[in-house]
């Protein structure tokens, strides 16, 4: 009697369902459409990419077929703008959902390694001095270096334990702390700071404080809100505008430094992992912070290619916690100084 005999899939079996398709998706097999509906990004931003970041992200392996760096580039896009690990697209690239986990880390920290490449002050006097011109030209604030602020992004709680990271709305969040330039390319980005530091302390403790106190305050000055204090390298509005020259610097002051808020908008609308439609982010607060940090860095990428048109407020849940801030005169002397100085030289 003849035992009929089974034909198996090797390759089905030694690395999973999905995994034969692997070498078939090719990028020029699709759509400009298709990859920008699916990955947020066009063609040539995703083969620039693969060059930037191949060479990290094909690491030895003893597997014979290595998920490419293309695919792992891809996989990590499909997160970062969609928020989810979408089945459609890991049965589209041929992978499973937990190898698009582990292609989103990968792309992450390679990502991460490159983020004082692409998120950086200028340094060389001309773009200095085309950065303050590009500000001047907004709403005639002189000597602006930047504008900063902060934003929150919700994350899962730590443990149940750690209350560090709730924030003034009962979310836990990353505090992040952001400068960003007239076009909103950022030029500074930290992204680790618990949710429960107001943003005052974040800036009190964070490498932008001493990067300015040390390098850069002669240079000029960043702009911030009601939320920090006065400092020579940081302007602030006045709390209670009472002269003409003084209206017209706080309206100055506001106009100049909404371009930070329309640059988070920009970044939780392209990368939706960031904006909680889709819940928090999932992973340890580290981890998260290296995901955000990433999306930062695409972000800046993104406006080098050309992809800077202001995208739309997006319309996730994650509400950003409200400020108490405490009105009081700052107690730097000098600092109140250069205001008045300001005030009495281009606003009078």
């Amino acid at each position: 009697m003849a035992v009929p005999i089974a034909v198996l899939d090797c390759d089905l079996l030694l690395y999973g369902r999905g995994h034969r398709t692997l070498d078939r998706f090719k990028l020029e097999d699709v759509t400009d459409e298709y990859l920008v509906s699916t990955y947020g990004f066009p063609r040539q931003f995703i083969y620039y990419l693969v060059k930037l970041l191949g060479t990290s992200l094909s690491r030895p392996t003893q597997r014979s077929r290595a998920i490419s760096p293309e695919t792992q580039i891809l996989a990590a896009l499909g997160f970062y703008t969609s928020g989810s690990f979408q089945t459609r697209m890991g049965d589209a690239m041929g992978i499973s959902q937990a190898s698009m986990s582990r292609c989103v880390a990968n792309v992450t920290e390679a990502l991460v390694e490159r983020a004082s490449q692409f998120i950086h002050f200028p340094k060389d006097e001309a773009t200095v001095q085309r950065l303050k011109d590009d500000f001047y030209g907004l709403a005639g604030m002189p000597g602006v270096l930047g504008v900063v602020d902060c934003t929150h992004v919700a994350i899962k709680a730590p443990n149940a334990e750690d209350l560090s990271y709730v924030n003034r709305k009962g979310l836990h969040s990353l505090n992040c702390l952001m400068v960003c330039d007239a076009r909103g390319a950022l030029l500074s980005a930290e992204t680790h700071w618990p949710g429960s530091l107001t943003d005052c302390t974040v800036l009190q403790k964070a490498a932008l404080k001493s990067q300015f106190e040390t390098e850069l305050h002669k240079d000029g000055w960043l702009l911030g809100d009601s939320s920090f204090f006065l400092q020579t390298w940081l302007m602030t509005p006045l709390h209670i505008p009472e002269t003409p020259a003084e209206y017209r610097y706080n309206m100055a002051h506001s106009a100049t430094h909404n371009v930070i808020e329309r640059t988070f908008r920009t970044i939780r609308s392209r990368f939706r992992c960031l904006d909680g439609s889709k819940g928090t982010l999932q992973y340890s607060p580290e981890k998260s912070s290296h995901i955000i940090l990433a999306c930062c860095v695409l972000h800046n990428i993104s406006l080098e290619h050309g992809l800077d048109v202001w995208s739309s407020p997006a319309t996730g849940h994650m509400e950003q916690p409200e400020e108490e801030y405490e009105q009081m005169e700052s107690m730097d002397s000098e600092a109140c100084r250069i205001r008045q100085e300001l005030l009495l030289t281009h606003f009078s």
